[in-house]
């Protein structure tokens, strides 16, 4: 059966980093991030896509930092507020090192109306993944999970230890509850995007993975005039299976 929008989702959202566990020992112990971190953030987005027909719903992603700690939490929503068919938060926490994120923990919970609630923990120890049916893996260095792997993509563009340009490719492994994945970004090019705040720039990337035969596939699209933020989200599993997440308002962000 075709997988749920907010299932996709949980192949990449998040809202919004190249460290490991393994690169922990070599962060100083009085590392304190600077001003290439983003304030505390808040993003809320509207959800369009098709399964089965037309849905609607909402996507909130917030950002929080206090010293070298973060947490990511994202809310997906699919259906009408008061009563959605599919919820879904995923949330990311751990350390900000100076080869970036450095996740320690990924929790999914995933809420379907009239069915049993998932809950799912993925653990970053050192050198190693603990995934939730408890097999262990090798963490390759910069491995994300599937919350903080945007929030990386905006610190490796912010700090310029990537340079967007077309054709340009960005490795990122990403760990998914699941899986393991070998992931790559291509970065398409630069397009203007018809967004409620107005036309805004934004460099389009399209992931490729180690497992071609993956039905899921997410697009970003990252904003120069706002950090690099995402500002619109598309997740598709074929031409009648997709969401696609764009932002609707201007972030809300703490003083720095």
């Amino acid at each position: 059966m075709p997988a749920s929008p907010a299932e996709a989702a949980s192949a990449v959202v998040g809202v919004v980093g190249v460290a490991s566990a393994a690169a922990a020992a070599s962060a100083p112990a009085d590392f304190q991030p600077g001003p290439e971190w983003p304030a505390s953030t808040r993003l809320d987005y509207k959800l369009r896509g098709n399964y089965r027909g037309a849905v609607t719903g909402r996507a909130r992603v917030e950002w929080l930092r206090e010293g070298r700690r973060y947490q990511v939490h994202l809310e997906v929503a699919v259906g009408p507020g008061f009563a959605p068919l599919i919820a879904r938060t995923m949330s990311s926490e751990g350390v900000l090192s100076p080869q970036g994120i450095q996740p320690e923990r990924f929790d999914e919970d995933t809420r379907i109306l009239l069915a049993a609630r998932r809950r799912l923990t993925l653990q970053f120890l050192d050198r190693e993944l603990v995934f939730p049916n408890g097999r262990r893996e090798w963490a390759p260095p910069g491995v994300q999970d599937a919350a903080s792997q945007f929030v990386q993509l905006t610190w490796l563009f912010l700090t310029g230890r990537e340079t967007p340009r077309p054709g340009h490719e960005i490795r990122l492994p990403l760990a998914l509850p699941r899986k393991l994945y070998a992931w790559r970004y291509v970065v398409e090019g630069e397009e203007q995007l018809d967004t409620p705040m107005g036309p805004l720039a934004a460099w389009h990337l399209r992931p490729l993975a180690e497992n071609t035969g993956s039905d899921l596939r997410a697009e970003v699209w990252l904003a120069p005039s706002l950090q690099y933020l995402p500002v619109r989200l598309m997740i598709r599993q074929d031409e009648q299976t997709w969401i696609d997440l764009m932002l609707q308002s201007a972030p809300l962000q703490a003083a720095p």
